[in-house]
């Protein structure tokens, strides 16, 4: 069984940055379809980022300038770079690698913005 493992959660003023990283271990992140993906409480999971197996990629419009995701191949890892946080961008954030039917996931890493 795959699990991917997140890190780099915490919690940042509004305007603050962070940067979440994945690792994939077990599957080459460069030969799956990568997505973030968050849930803030009460709410359903949404995704928020997503890097192709061609390194395209797409955001939510809610995110779209403020987060950047990549993908080091070398390192089997895929970030996502937070800029500009605001408060409605807490919430727990969790990767997932996709491939056709092949789903896998992380336990996910709590990011949250408060002053």
């Amino acid at each position: 069984q795959v699990q991917l493992v997140e890190s780099g959660g915490g919690s940042v003023q509004p305007g603050g940055a962070l940067r979440l990283s994945c690792t994939t271990p077990g599957i080459a992140v460069n030969g799956y379809v990568m997505d973030w993906y968050r849930q803030a409480p009460g709410k359903q999971r949404e995704l928020v980022a997503t890097i192709t197996v061609g390194g395209s990629t797409n955001y939510a419009d809610s995110v779209k300038g403020r987060f950047t995701i990549s993908r080091d191949n070398a390192k089997n890892t895929v970030y996502l770079q937070m800029s500009s946080l605001k408060f409605e961008d807490t919430a727990v954030y969790y990767c997932k690698a996709r491939l056709g039917a092949v789903h896998y996931w992380g336990q996910g890493t709590q990011v949250t913005v408060s002053s």
